[in-house]
């Protein structure tokens, strides 16, 4: 009998190497391309695991802005045809492989985020294939921080009228609105938010990191951040952040201050969000909330989103 070859791992030789890369799917496959050319992704950042030409194990780093390091590890695909333990033990080496070659020693691992479909749950095929990977990464000390769900606002869904309880107007400036994320981060349900105020940062703190890493990386217009206020005076009562991400239209970040919450005034934010990004004749309108929000998952049913994908979100201590 022949012998079997060797397993080889490597990265990408460069840009020359994406149809070898794409050997294995993911949803995320279209957007490779575009994200090579604009240096949000690098050859070096892309590694398979191969037997010959099949590759057996693919993995790339993602990152928002070119120059910046790894944001995220945001490909990790198996071969799901082999059996276990063989795919988990190729998972492995490549993980850990490439991890030792591409990031810092001894620091921090960049968050690693998978989108499934929104019925993983209940499809033993698809939870197979999310289960087999998490399995990877918890070997190698990674926890699941958050299962998230994906939603989207397709043009044709019918947007209210405002209702008249609150008045909008763009945001001031960067402290304006970094103040009240500040406000909005008390008892917050977002568990990436609970994380970072667990690991000791304050509440200005976890804003304006977010603001750093996020919101000043659009392009998008200013002008269609909204302070929501009470008519007359009444002071702010909370904020939407519509904007255009890389990728898609989304509601980036909504809140509604302490003082306020209890008032059903997430879904007027939420409508008024949507409606400044709606007026743009735009594609789709994506966003995103944790599963165990269930207020603002809620809002955004109300609002007539569609829960169309999921996702999880998984971190090293």
């Amino acid at each position: 009998m022949p012998q079997e070859q060797e397993l080889t791992v490597r990265p990408l030789a460069g840009p020359e190497e994406l149809d070898l890369f794409c050997r294995l799917a993911y949803v995320l496959d279209h957007e490779l391309e575009d994200d090579l050319t604009t240096g949000r992704r690098r050859p070096e950042w892309m590694w398979v695991a191969l037997r010959g030409d099949r590759v057996l194990a693919r993995l790339s780093w993602w990152t928002s802005r070119a120059g910046d390091p790894p944001g995220a590890l945001d490909f990790f695909d198996l071969d799901d045809t082999l059996a276990e333990p063989e795919r988990g033990e190729i998972g492995l080496r490549l993980l850990e492989t490439a991890s030792a070659a591409v990031l810092p020693a001894g620091g921090p691992r960049p968050e690693y985020g998978r989108f499934i479909p929104a019925d993983w749950h209940d499809d033993a095929v698809a939870r197979d294939v999310v289960e087999a990977r998490m399995k990877v990464l918890e070997k190698t000390g990674a926890r699941l921080l958050v299962e998230r769900l994906r939603l989207e606002w397709r043009p044709g869904t019918p947007l209210p009228e405002p209702a008249g309880r609150l008045t909008f107007r763009p945001a001031d400036d960067r402290e304006e609105l970094v103040a009240l994320m500040t406000l909005v981060l008390e008892g917050t349900l977002d568990a990436h938010s609970q994380s970072e105020l667990a690991a000791g940062l304050s509440a200005r703190e976890a804003a304006d990191l977010q603001y750093e890493e996020e919101f000043a990386a659009y392009t998008s217009p200013r002008e269609w951040w909204r302070i929501a206020e009470l008519p007359g005076g009444g002071g702010p009562v909370g904020f939407v952040v519509p904007a255009r991400n890389n990728y898609h239209h989304t509601i980036a970040y909504i809140g509604v201050v302490p003082a306020h919450r209890g008032h059903g005034y997430i879904d007027d934010i939420l409508a008024e969000g949507t409606r400044v990004l709606a007026a743009q004749d735009v594609p789709r309108i994506r966003a995103a909330t944790d599963l165990a929000n269930v207020p603002m998952a809620k809002a955004f049913e109300r609002a007539g989103y569609v829960n169309f994908e999921r996702a999880i979100n998984m971190t090293w201590s």
